[in-house]
C-alpha cells in the first residue's frame, strides 16, 4: 500500500487532493494576471494600488486593485507549491478556504466607501468569496480523506 500523504502516487501521479489544490492555484494565477490586463479588466485606468477608489473592474463584475490581483497571484503561487503533498494541499483548500469564508464576512460588514475596504471589495466579491470558501473546504474535506498527517 502507498502512503500518499506525503507524496504522490509510485507512478508520480497526483492525488486527487493534489489535482484540485493545482488547479485552484492555476485559477488564483491566471486571476491575478487577467486583473492587469486592460479590457479583461474593464476602467483599467482607474487602478488604484488599493482601497476602495479603485474603480477597475476583473470582467467588468469583479473590483480589482493592484493589492487585490497581487493577493490572487500569491495565492495561485501557495497554491500550487502546497499542492506537492496530498496533506498540505488538503491544508492549502481547507485554510484557503476558511480565509475566503473570513473575507465574504468582512465584505459583508464592511462600508464599501470607507478605508475599511481597503482590498476593494464589491457585492460580486463578497459573493465570489463565499462561493469559493464553501467550495475550496468541500474539495478539501471530500478529496483531502485520508491524508493528513501520519507519525
Amino acid at each position: 500500500m502507498t502512503d500518499r500523504t506525503h507524496t504522490t502516487t509510485r507512478t508520480g501521479r497526483r492525488t486527487p487532493v493534489q489535482a484540485a489544490a493545482a488547479l485552484v492555484g492555476m485559477v488564483f494565477l491566471l486571476v491575478g494576471i487577467l486583473g492587469f490586463i486592460p479590457g479583461i479588466t474593464t476602467n483599467y485606468d482607474g487602478l488604484e494600488a488599493a482601497g476602495h477608489e479603485s474603480h477597475a473592474e476583473l470582467l467588468g463584475i469583479f473590483q480589482v486593485s493592484v493589492l487585490h490581483n497581487v493577493v490572487h497571484l500569491l495565492f495561485g503561487a501557495a497554491g500550487l507549491a502546497m499542492a506537492r503533498t496530498a496533506s498540505t494541499a488538503k491544508a492549502f483548500l481547507i485554510g484557503g478556504g476558511a480565509v475566503y469564508l473570513v473575507l465574504w464576512l468582512y465584505g459583508l460588514l464592511v462600508d464599501k466607501a470607507s478605508q475599511a475596504n481597503f482590498v476593494p471589495l464589491n457585492t460580486a466579491d463578497d459573493w465570489l468569496h463565499f462561493v469559493l470558501g464553501v467550495g475550496m473546504i468541500g474539495l478539501g474535506v471530500a478529496l483531502g480523506r485520508g491524508t493528513g498527517h501520519h507519525r
